[in-house]
């Protein structure tokens, strides 16, 4: 699923500082690629960077070709057409860590809802509202439980697929972020659709800022996040969606437990946590659940701060978060948890 895209908001340098710094400034290193359905960048700094962006292309072109839904040649392809079978030791960890969010989540993220995802047309943008008698016939392939994975060996259910949208692009940022640290590059920036992963902090020393848009008006951002070494994932309904016959509303993200476009409390939701696809995982779940079952979640699992944005214009963050976080538009309040 696609994800939310940020603002990069670059910090100007007060004179002062740059008077203390005297040293010249790291050699800017820099990529942009289409793959996953997105658009990608990777800006790293330092002489060790200087082939990173291109190394990170071809990994990630790599992995789009072991989990692609739709290319006939992939992994999951094959899985998805063949009910069961081995995959690499890669696609089955990463299969095992949506299976376990979804437990963890009580299936609010469900990795098995690609069928349901093709009826409604965001899979081929053909896009239209299925018949109610299709989408329950459907929600009867929707069960993560089905799925079982022993060692590198994946099993399906007769009829399910499964679709990995809202974990490839985290998981592509874990192994960017990877190939980069192996390289000591010690700051740098990747966007892989919304997905932002922060190694370090900026070149001058300062934290990453990360504007976070206003889900009603993306003109603008609602505030501001500061992070180094983190990743940062929003998941929200208004950048894949559209309008009916009946003129209501319907976006992207699926509830698996009744097969429609959520429709809770939220306009938006943001994970902040060190690795880029628990992010990715838990911004779709936690979007889903709403706003009483993300804070559970959150308190329950830990491991990962949250900020969400409410229908009623209210900013909801968590502890860490909180620190992180300045608000800027006065016309959302504050509220931590």
């Amino acid at each position: 699923m696609r994800k939310v895209l940020f603002v990069v908001i670059t910090a100007v340098c007060m004179l002062f500082t740059a008077c203390e710094n005297t040293s010249e400034p790291a050699e800017e290193h820099s990529g942009r690629w289409y793959a996953m359905d997105t658009f990608m960048s990777v800006t790293a700094y330092g002489d060790s960077a200087s082939d990173a962006p291109e190394e990170i292309r071809d990994r990630i072109s790599k992995l789009e070709d072991m989990w692609s839904v739709t290319d006939e040649k992939s992994e999951l392809y094959a899985l998805n057409h063949g009910g069961s079978g081995e995959v690499s030791a890669e696609t089955a960890e990463l299969i095992s860590f949506a299976l376990e969010i979804a437990e963890k989540s009580g299936g609010a993220l469900d990795p098995t809802i690609y069928p349901v995802l093709t009826a409604w047309g965001f899979t081929t943008e053909e896009k239209h509202v299925p018949p109610a008698d299709e989408l329950s016939r459907l929600l009867e392939l929707v069960d993560y439980r089905a799925v079982t994975v022993f060692e590198n060996t994946v099993t399906l259910r007769d009829g399910m697929m499964l679709d990995l949208g809202a974990v490839a692009k985290g998981a592509a940022s874990d192994a960017a972020a990877d190939i980069l640290r192996k390289k000591d590059v010690k700051s740098a920036l990747l966007n892989f659709g919304g997905s932002i992963m922060t190694i370090g902090t900026k070149p001058d020393g300062t934290e990453w800022r990360i504007g976070v848009e206003d889900p009603e008006d993306k003109t603008k951002n609602v505030g501001v996040l500061a992070v180094s070494d983190l990743a940062v994932v929003t998941s929200g309904m208004y950048e894949r969606y559209f309008i009916g016959e009946d003129g209501t509303f319907y976006g992207h993200i699926i509830d698996p437990k009744n097969g429609y476009p959520v429709n809770n409390e939220l306009l938006s939701a943001t994970i902040i946590a060190p690795e880029g696809r628990l992010c990715d995982a838990l911004s779709t779940a936690v979007f889903v659940m709403g706003t009483e079952r993300a804070e559970e979640l959150w308190r329950r699992m830990g491991g990962f701060d949250m900020l969400l944005i409410t229908r009623s214009g209210e900013v909801i963050v968590t502890e860490g978060a909180a620190k992180r976080f300045t608000l800027s538009d006065r016309s959302h309040t504050l509220r931590v948890i």
